[in-house]
């Protein structure tokens, strides 16, 4: 549900009416520039000061947001309506994040078979009805049983490289020659046989590995840049890495963007919103009580863990200077905190400290986790690695060069 808007009132109608949470999109924006999430109406109120103006020249677009969704991304190739090719990738994180910024999986972890057969339904259907020829990228949102479009571009997308290399199907490929009405080919270069005579709604994917992709940030270069993610793009490139397992491909994607951990290392800074405790837990558990990890939270976060019986040190808000408590910027600073999970939003208590912590963060190499279905993925791949070969990284995170990964395909 969602609603071009040219007033502010309208704009609080449209909200009480659909309910929130609400996504607000001002006019004239580009890669999810000045988007923003209000789980209120106060906070939509904070977002419609942010635009500016709303007026009839200058509408606001307001969507029903979707918490919980599992977002999906799909790059397809089709030719006079009829999809040739198609790969669909998986984001680590709920819905909400931009695909630019978003963790990728391919093929789909999670998503159940029902869900995936009306995303293949889907595809065919868009491709039909705007009889498209050429690359095409859809994002969808599948929840409760039931698939919805996002968006669809008629373009190759930046995706289509990684959906390329990780099935080895060459989507440029077919793309140019539906184009430009030369006949198609059947390819065995890589790590899928695409047999496209007569073809048709036909996907492709990866066999007995898995490929994440993760955003590649330069905060560390921005002077001020707050590192989180939102609907708005803040990635400046991406990694992508291959495994056995997603908890492999992640890791080895992971350490590819220059994020320095290792199983010894294991001081970890939470700080997450109440709502999202709960959710944390079993992850927090992994980390403390299975893998041996010293756990700090802010006074919120750690009044939590210690009531659910996970132990942890509660650090003071960089400035407070409270007698008995570690400073979280000292720890920081003399290089206490291996790792910081923050989970907030730009309408958290403590903004101004949330950012100072994820600031000092970046600035002092301190590798930084801003989205919890993230830092679940994380946990559950150090846990692997701990049960499948003792903590040891090195073994765990086997080197494959990618036409090993394609094997006897190629």
């Amino acid at each position: 549900e969602w609603s071009n808007l040219t007033s502010v009132e309208a704009a609080f109608d449209f909200a009480d009416n659909v309910g929130y949470p609400v996504l607000v999109r001002p006019s004239y924006v580009l890669s999810g520039a000045a988007m923003n999430v209000a789980y209120t109406a106060g906070e939509l109120n904070a977002c419609l000061a942010d635009a500016v103006e709303v007026s009839a020249d200058k509408p606001v677009v307001i969507t029903k947001f979707i918490e919980g969704g599992r977002e999906i991304d799909v790059d397809a190739v089709a030719d006079d309506g009829i999809v040739i090719a198609h790969a669909i990738s998986e984001h680590v994180e709920n819905a909400g994040i931009h695909s630019g910024d978003a963790t990728l999986m391919l093929p789909v972890q999670s998503i159940p078979d029902k869900e995936m057969r009306l995303v293949r339904e889907t595809i065919r259907k868009i491709a039909i009805a705007l009889e498209i020829t050429g690359p095409f990228n859809m994002q969808l949102i599948a929840k409760d049983g039931k698939v919805q479009i996002i968006e669809t571009n008629l373009r190759a997308s930046r995706t289509f490289p990684f959906s390329s290399k990780t099935t080895g199907a060459d989507f440029i490929g077919m793309a140019t020659r539906a184009m430009v009405g030369a006949p198609q080919v059947e390819q065995q270069d890589g790590g899928v046989n695409v047999a496209l005579e007569g073809a048709n709604d036909r996907p492709v994917h990866p066999q007995g590995y898995v490929g994440v992709k993760v955003p590649m940030f330069s905060f560390k270069r921005l002077l001020g840049a707050d590192p989180t993610l939102g609907v708005e793009m803040a990635s400046t490139g991406e990694v992508a890495c291959y495994g056995a397992t997603k908890e492999e491909a992640f890791l080895k994607a992971l350490i590819s963007t220059d994020s320095k951990f290792s199983m010894e290392k294991k001081s970890v800074l939470v700080s997450m919103q109440n709502h999202l405790q709960s959710d944390f837990l079993p992850s927090a558990r992994k980390l403390a009580q299975e893998l041996g990890y010293t756990l700090y939270a802010t006074e919120k976060t750690a009044k939590y863990l210690e009531s659910e019986g996970i132990a942890c040190t509660e650090g003071g808000w960089p400035g407070d200077g409270i007698v008995g408590k570690p400073d979280i910027e000292t720890l920081i600073r003399e290089g206490d905190i291996d790792m910081v999970l923050m989970f907030a939003n730009n309408f958290s208590q403590r903004v101004e400290t949330n950012y100072d912590i994820r600031r000092l963060a970046v600035d002092f190499g301190v590798p930084l986790i801003t989205n919890l279905q993230v830092a679940e993925l994380f946990a559950d791949a150090m846990m692997q690695a701990k049960e499948k070969n003792g903590g040891d990284l090195l073994q765990f995170l086997e080197t494959k060069t990618l036409k090993e990964h394609y094997g006897d395909r190629v």
